[in-house]
């Protein structure tokens, strides 16, 4: 196998255990302020410090609650943006899956309000 083809098999492995999906949000949705619910099964303890914080770097403000939304957390019933980050198997030999919490959301959350 030639160099060049040993380096591209490491990154693959290396960085193909993360997957980073991102539909950002159209400046036309005029988001202010966006509600967070609080999910148990999320046991990172600074997940929603650290997504507060990156809205507010935007100019939106934030509020966390628990249980069941009663309204609509969608404009004129359409989703506005979406935004998923997951380690494939556990992160397998990805070097991201030691890095913080920070470090890991903040270029999604830089990217899904990248219009605001």
């Amino acid at each position: 196998m030639p160099a060049k083809g040993v380096v591209f098999a490491f990154v693959l492995v290396i960085f193909g255990c993360t997957s980073i999906r991102v539909q950002p949000a159209d400046s036309a949705a005029t988001v202010k302020h966006v509600c967070i619910r609080d999910n148990p099964k999320v046991i990172v303890s600074d997940f929603v410090p650290v997504v507060r914080d990156g809205f507010a770097r935007h100019g939106i403000s934030t509020e966390v609650f628990s249980g069941d939304l009663h309204g609509s957390a969608l404009v004129e019933g359409q989703q506005v943006a979406y935004a998923e980050y997951h380690l494939k198997g556990k992160g397998g030999y990805s070097l991201m899956k030691w890095q913080g919490t920070k470090t890991k959301m903040d270029p999604v959350t830089d990217q899904l309000l990248e219009a605001y």
